[in-house]
């Protein structure tokens, strides 16, 4: 009786250990029951019963990259192009992800396809070409509507390559150069007139500043001469002044018109005026004027 159970016991670890499951982080496992779903297990340790339970699947809950194939697409104004396109997707339901389509990812593909060549199909050439954000917003907002129903994200699409037809290639790169080259010009265009603007204005200021610094020199000039004749008048003034509070006689005066009388004999005059009163003023300085060297009769012959 002993044997029997410890045969039994031995049954039961075996049965135990042999249904120990490990599930990984990022991953989940999908769990059936005598062929029908029992439950989803998440990451961490699980115990499932041996020939009655099964790993249906075990799905990868991280973002997946999935690059397609180039397709051929036509765009609007009838030029066939490849477009080789890039979807990131992640699982969120393990369940509809195993049970909602046969086989997701090829539908998700197939999709990509499909929709991308509706999208191009209402475009041209020349804006398929300028609106990659504007077709991959398109893209992934209506694959991402219809995987929900198979458990799938759909978090990012993106057009990795556009490529035209041969002729068409070489139509745009010559367009590219005539473009290059048409800016080139009317950049060089532009730096010559904006140095002629800046020669001319830099010709301009010079004038300004010339014609200021000549007016401002002649302003100089005429303030300078006038304060030279101010001063002059000053000094005179200051002179009368002077002699004023000297309180000279008038036998000072006269002497000192003698001597001016003097110096003015002295030169190379052909006219010389003589005052009225001078003999009268010789006569009163007596010797003053024989030491000036003027005589009375000196001074008839003058007359």
């Amino acid at each position: 009786m002993t044997g029997v159970w410890i045969t039994l016991l031995a049954i039961v670890v075996i049965l135990v250990v042999f249904g120990l499951r490990i599930v990984p982080q990022g991953h989940a496992y999908i769990i059936e029951r005598l062929g029908k779903y029992a439950g989803t297990w998440e990451a961490g340790l699980h115990i499932m019963i041996p020939f009655i339970d099964r790993v249906a699947k075990r799905i990868s809950l991280k973002e997946q990259v999935l690059d397609f194939p180039p397709q051929p697409v036509i765009t609007k104004d009838n030029v066939t192009m490849l477009i080789d396109s890039v979807v990131f997707e992640k699982v969120y339901d393990p369940k509809l992800y195993t049970y909602g389509a046969e086989n997701p990812i090829a539908g998700l593909q197939n999709l990509s396809a499909t929709t991308l060549r509706n999208i191009i199909g209402d475009m041209e050439l020349d804006q398929t070409l300028t609106s990659r954000d504007q077709i991959n917003q398109k893209l992934e907002a209506i694959l991402d509507e219809a995987t929900d129903a198979w458990g799938i994200k759909v978090t990012r699409v993106e057009l990795k390559n556009i490529q035209p037809p041969a002729e068409i290639e070489e139509v745009m790169t010559k367009q590219m150069r005539a473009e290059r080259e048409r800016r080139q010009t009317v950049l060089e265009a532009k730096a010559h007139q904006e140095a002629v603007v800046s020669r001319a204005e830099g010709d301009k200021k010079a004038k300004v500043l010339s014609a200021e610094a000549e007016r401002d020199a002649q302003i100089a000039y005429a303030e300078g001469k006038a304060k030279a004749i101010q001063m002059v008048y000053e000094a005179e003034a200051k002179g009368l002044e002077m002699l004023r509070e000297a309180k000279m006689d008038e036998s000072v005066l006269r002497l000192k018109g003698l001597e001016a009388l003097k110096d003015v004999a002295n030169g190379q005059a052909t006219k010389i005026y003589v005052p009225n009163d001078l003999s009268k003023a010789i006569s009163s300085l007596g010797i003053a004027g024989d030491a000036l060297g003027i005589q009375q009769e000196n001074h008839s012959k003058t007359e």
